[in-house]
């Protein structure tokens, strides 16, 4: 049995003084002390590229950077450029900046499915923003969510129908109603049950979660099948809904127009955000021009309280954002995320195997968009495997609560990973072998982000 200690007592430390401070001890509930294994969750210190240090001086090989958001690795040269000389020109002002036409301008290009955008800060805001202009449109109070995509947003339509639902009116809830990824037989039963009262249908274009029973989805890449989102497009134009495309981790890891512009379906709205910035806070609402302009000045309708930020247009921010789309474009940055997740899924997979516990760790998801399952003995999901499989990646100077590349990878990187994947499936090999992971956990098992009870 592996008893080796992995001490880190600064970042113990600092954990403790966050906790004090802030309740979840973080400001994201996926960064969350609780999704490491106990005493082994490293406060970052400063990174670079692929690479983070934590306070107590290790270094980790990282993926996943930002929640999916640092696509093209830390202190972008090119990001951080266009961010300085923002900067020194004043970062918010009283009237709109040159910087919001430009930014504008850049994005419609890239996304040339939309005729309108709209900037803010979070993925949230977008997505609510969405949501209220398809029920101000429609007339209707209905949402209908995609009941395998993990997260919409931290607002009540969507947190209400979470285990974490407290505090949200059961009103609220109830308006929310949900479909299956793949299953189109089933949206259009949802859709007939409610008739005339499902003001969209909200859902990422394509995703990583596992299919529900009856879910036609089929392929480990998280593609949609066939026809299948041109069949959602035609079936809330029968029923008169709108239909939302949520492209916060599509968007740029599939194609730089996101995942419409791969499989060529045209929602219309559709949300961006995460690499959009490259860790700087912007995300953006966009759409056709019928339904943006509700939301505008130059309409003779009801208006539409969209979206109104003090910091939505915050010109570095903006200018990260440009600079982001410019080094997507120039540098094929979207075929270089799918390379380099090829060869890591395709490593992991070989060491997994060459462990025996091929069946057990599982890589799942498109090239540039990686997660992996950690399965029982019986092949069930497993948090006790997954402590046990996290501890031993960061033992190695792997932080990997995904396999999410960054641009900023490299061979040695990636090489080095494989190694330390290796390391950890012998070790899971011996806890299969023992029909328990206790011994290997060295504390209590992580925990899933959404649950009712701390």
């Amino acid at each position: 049995m592996d008893t080796e200690e992995f001490a880190l007592p600064m970042s113990r430390s600092a954990n403790e003084r966050l906790h004090a401070m802030v309740p979840g001890g973080a400001h994201t509930y996926a960064k969350g002390d609780d999704q490491y294994p106990e005493n082994l969750a490293p406060v970052i210190s400063h990174g670079r590229g692929a690479h983070v240090w934590d306070v107590d001086g290790n270094r980790y090989i990282e993926y996943g950077s930002g929640l999916r958001s640092v696509s093209l690795g830390h202190a972008h040269p090119r990001v951080i450029e266009a961010v300085r000389r923002e900067l020194d020109r004043g970062s918010n002002f009283v009237r709109p900046s040159i910087v919001e036409v430009d930014a504008a301008e850049r994005f419609l290009s890239t996304v040339p499915t939309a005729e309108m955008v709209k900037f803010a800060k979070n993925g949230s805001d977008a997505t609510t923003a969405a949501v209220r202009l398809a029920r101000a449109a429609t007339g209707r109070e209905r949402v209908a969510i995609c009941a395998d995509h993990p997260f919409f947003s931290v607002d009540d339509w969507f947190i209400g129908t979470t285990p974490m639902s407290a505090g949200v009116p059961a009103a609220t809830t109830e308006l929310t109603v949900s479909f299956p990824y793949g299953d189109l037989a089933a949206t259009e039963e949802l859709l007939t049950r409610y008739q005339g009262e499902v003001a969209c249908l909200i859902l990422e274009p394509a995703g990583h979660a596992e299919p529900s029973p009856s879910s036609q989805l089929r392929s480990s890449r998280g593609d949609p099948t066939p026809g299948y989102l041109q069949g959602l497009r035609e079936l809330a134009d029968r029923h008169g809904c709108v239909l939302v495309f949520d492209e916060m981790i599509t968007g740029f890891r599939w194609s730089e127009a996101g995942a419409q512009g791969l499989y060529g379906v045209t929602p219309d709205l559709s949300t961006f955000g995460k690499a959009l910035g490259n860790g700087f806070a912007v995300s953006a609402l966009a759409g056709r021009r019928a339904l943006m302009e509700r939301g505008g000045l130059r309409h003779s309708g009801d208006r539409v309280f969209l979206l109104s930020t003090t910091h939505g247009a915050e010109t570095h921010s903006l200018a990260a954002a440009m600079a982001v789309q410019a080094t997507y474009a120039e540098e094929g940055v979207t075929a270089q995320l799918h390379a380099l997740g090829e060869r890591l899924a395709s490593g992991v997979r070989e060491a997994a195997a060459g462990m025996g516990v091929g069946e057990h760790v599982v890589v799942r998801g498109r090239a540039s968009n990686l997660v992996y399952a950690t399965l029982d003995e019986n092949r069930q999901p497993s948090q006790e495997y997954r402590t046990l499989f996290l501890r031993r990646l960061l033992a190695g100077g792997v932080l990997a609560p995904s396999f999410v590349v960054s641009s900023a990878l490299d061979a040695a990187d990636i090489d080095r990973t494989v190694d330390v994947v290796a390391e950890a499936c012998a070790v899971y090999r011996k806890a299969l072998d023992a029909a328990d992971p206790t011994p290997w956990m060295a504390g209590r098992p992580v925990k899933p982000v959404f649950r009712p009870l701390a």
